[in-house]
């Protein structure tokens, strides 16, 4: 399971970074500007966000992700105490929320809690068909045991439809999910990594419904 822990008092984050190391992959980020570099190259199954970070705090970060299709399970983590913060988490889009000071053992449950609901992958290999294997982690495609090297955009592609097999997906969730805000690409270039991942993991992996979208089977 791949993490993005957003927070800035580095004492904490060294704690945390520490511990969920120990299980999972886990990149950090100081504030929501580095946040969003991570993304221009990484997809996430889950997000640990502070709230009272620096610039952007945590939740206006999670509103405007949300509001570009980026679904993301997120646990939030801080100080304050109110229900009004508390409110304002989940009309953003949080799916759980830890109050400081915590155990490490409580975060560490609802993790697993997220992961339970969200049916969340641990494993590291993707089996594409019998004899290709896809490894997100390591950015290569396995065929006949023959590695293929892949892009980080084109990683990122096929773990998204990996992951939402059999689902209509349109050209503008994609582009939402997998390109910064700050550099989409034109239809083209879309179509041109999606031929890219055909010409590895065969032509008939990734159907193209005209005027729609694309699906994974």
């Amino acid at each position: 399971m791949n993490i993005l822990l957003m927070e800035d008092d580095p004492v904490l984050s060294d704690i945390l970074l520490d511990f969920l190391r120990e299980e999972w992959s886990v990149d950090y980020a100081y504030d929501s500007k580095e946040v969003y570099k991570h993304l221009e190259n990484t997809q996430y199954d889950l997000f640990i966000f502070d709230i009272n970070v620096m610039g952007k705090n945590g939740v206006q970060l999670l509103k405007e992700l949300r509001e570009f299709s980026d679904n993301t399970p997120t646990i939030f983590i801080t100080a304050y105490r109110d229900t009004k913060h508390l409110q304002a988490a989940f009309d953003a889009g949080a799916h759980d929320y830890i109050k400081k000071p915590f155990e490490l053992e409580e975060l560490h449950a609802r993790i697993l809690s997220i992961k339970r609901v969200f049916n969340i992958e641990t494993q590291e290999n993707v089996f594409i068909s019998e004899n290709i294997i896809f490894s997100p982690l390591k950015k290569i495609v396995l065929i006949n045991k023959q590695e293929v090297s892949l892009t980080a955009k084109d990683t990122l592609l096929l773990s998204y439809f990996t992951k939402n097999k059999a689902r209509l997906i349109s050209n503008e969730e994609l582009v939402q999910n997998i390109w910064n805000f700050d550099s989409l690409p034109s239809d083209a270039t879309l179509r041109s990594h999606i031929r890219t991942l055909r010409e590895i993991i065969g032509k008939d992996k990734i159907i193209t419904i005209r005027g729609e979208g694309y699906m994974y089977e």
